[in-house]
């Protein structure tokens, strides 16, 4: 409770580890004296921070005046609930209870309680100094004005404050389903491996870490729970279905980090990461670019812009690589549909063709040599002599980054469309809580509505999986020419 001690509270202290609280106050003061050293606070300040935190000996003897009670204990159901029973005993009905769960329901351990109208969520992310976003979560009897006041809390705080319904994973973990979940079935369809994965939602998407970087990093064992946990809350939802290859990677602890081995092996606690393969096919082959629209225009334009210009006429050229840009949809389907060369025809995902990573698409028919004939066309030097990075993949509908973009787009739609959360704070707390360049809603409105329907329509009629079946708040979005991050008006908001 350092944040709240530096925003002008009195903090007691306590844990089930007795120890752990001279080590807690030790961490704190240590982190006051660095900031007094780095001219970030005076020392007037960090002793009087100091001076407000208290320790206890025991949680159930709290000081006289006790407005506000956070607990962060183990996350086993039966010892939240004895321990809020035990403070209900010490404390008046007028302090509020707290609990920083992230996987139990508000309501379900306000049910084992004498007074659940006191008792809502304060979900802080770890590191909190660091992670300024902190889930507000009033259970179904929580008192009307608690949600308010722990909000007020939190902004006093400095952090960001957002009230999300009472639901499995909140808010942040839940939206967080939409890249690992996915990330895992591209995996587990062999499209590309982790690192391949990775290195395309870095370069292409402009994620700070790829999933699985991600999931090395916080542990595949807690990644795994998580998404069980959300499956399992919301009904088993195609949406959020778990991937076999996490659960056997558990069973088989290669858990990442903290176990030396996750999707990458950690020899000397950095990850050993697969080099890519050189480019060396021939640069200068022909290219013919087929299908008309946008993103055929973009392609020629960028293969023009390195001075790869593609050929003209209405069938490609018999000595050409034929690059086919997709939308939702496979290179083999584009083969069969325009009676295409089947050796050497390939997909280009247009998402990539602005960032410094192009993705190449092959398919079980592809000639080796055009496969790396395309690779090296792609790869030319842009006008500034900077060459550019192919990553090549497996033909599936829509590619890596499509594919991981839609489902990010997808869950965070479709908290939106469950009223979880509000189309700002779903984006302000993804943002904030998963570190993505944009929030989900945001996102989907820089691609465009329109396109984002056309993309999970495309992925949903291709493969018949369910998992892409369009939310109704894109496709009714999309219809109306409205943004996706706009909630618009609603009979439930008293506006008719």
């Amino acid at each position: 409770m350092y944040w709240a001690a530096t925003a002008g509270h009195t903090v007691e202290l306590c844990d089930a580890r007795p120890e752990s609280v001279p080590e807690v106050l030790a961490f704190v003061e240590d982190m006051l004296r660095r900031a007094v050293r780095n001219g970030r606070m005076t020392s007037e300040d960090a002793a009087d921070v100091r001076g407000r935190l208290v320790p206890l000996h025991s949680p159930t003897a709290p000081g006289p005046a006790v407005d506000l009670v956070v607990e962060a204990i183990h996350e086993d159901l039966a010892a939240k609930i004895a321990m809020f029973r035990a403070l209900e005993e010490v404390l008046p009905a007028e302090a509020v209870f707290a609990t920083n769960t992230s996987s139990l329901t508000v309501t379900v351990i306000g049910a084992g309680l004498s007074d659940p109208s006191r008792l809502a969520g304060l979900h802080f992310f770890n590191p909190v100094p660091l992670m300024k976003i902190v889930e507000v979560v009033p259970g179904a009897r929580t008192r009307p004005e608690i949600p308010h006041i722990l909000a007020e809390f939190v902004r006093r705080s400095g952090h960001a404050a957002v009230v999300v319904a009472d639901t499995p994973g909140f808010l942040v973990n839940h939206a967080g389903r939409g890249l690992a979940t996915e990330a895992l079935a591209l995996l587990e369809e062999s499209v590309a491996d982790a690192a391949g994965i990775d290195r395309i939602a870095r370069d292409v998407l402009g994620l700070r870490m790829g999933p699985f970087e991600l999931m090395d990093l916080t542990g595949l064992d807690i990644t795994a729970a998580v998404t069980d946990t959300i499956w399992r809350g919301f009904a088993h939802s195609d949406r959020l279905r778990p991937s076999v290859v996490a659960a056997n990677r558990v069973a088989a602890g290669l858990l990442g980090r903290k176990t030396g081995r996750g999707f990458y092996t950690y020899g000397d606690g950095n990850a050993e990461v697969p080099p890519e393969p050189p480019v060396d096919g021939d640069a200068e082959r022909p290219v013919w670019v087929a299908g008309d629209g946008p993103d055929a225009d973009a392609l020629r334009a960028a293969l023009a812009g390195t001075g790869a210009a593609p050929r003209g006429g209405p069938v490609p050229p018999a000595d050409a690589v034929v690059l086919v840009p997709t939308w939702g949809t496979a290179v083999a389907a584009a083969v069969a549909a325009a009676d295409l060369p089947l050796r050497r025809t390939l997909g280009v995902d247009p998402l990539s063709l602005a960032a410094s990573r192009r993705v190449l698409a092959v398919t079980p028919a592809t000639d080796r040599a055009a496969g790396r004939d395309a690779r090296a066309v792609l790869a030319r030097a842009d006008p500034g002599g900077v060459p550019r990075t192919v990553s090549v993949v497996r033909d599936t509908a829509g590619s890596v980054a499509q594919r991981l973009l839609a489902s990010i787009v997808s869950v965070g739609a479709s908290i939106a469309e469950r009223s979880i959360a509000a189309p700002r704070d779903i984006d302000a707390a993804v943002m904030a809580g998963l570190g993505y360049p944009m929030g989900p809603l945001g996102w989907g409105d820089t691609v465009g509505p329109r396109r984002m329907l056309a993309l999970h329509e495309g992925l949903h009629r291709t493969t018949g999986d369910p998992r892409y079946r369009p939310t109704r708040w894109v496709a009714e979005r999309a219809q109306l020419g409205l943004p996706l991050a706009e909630s618009g008006a609603s009979p439930d908001d008293g506006a008719y």
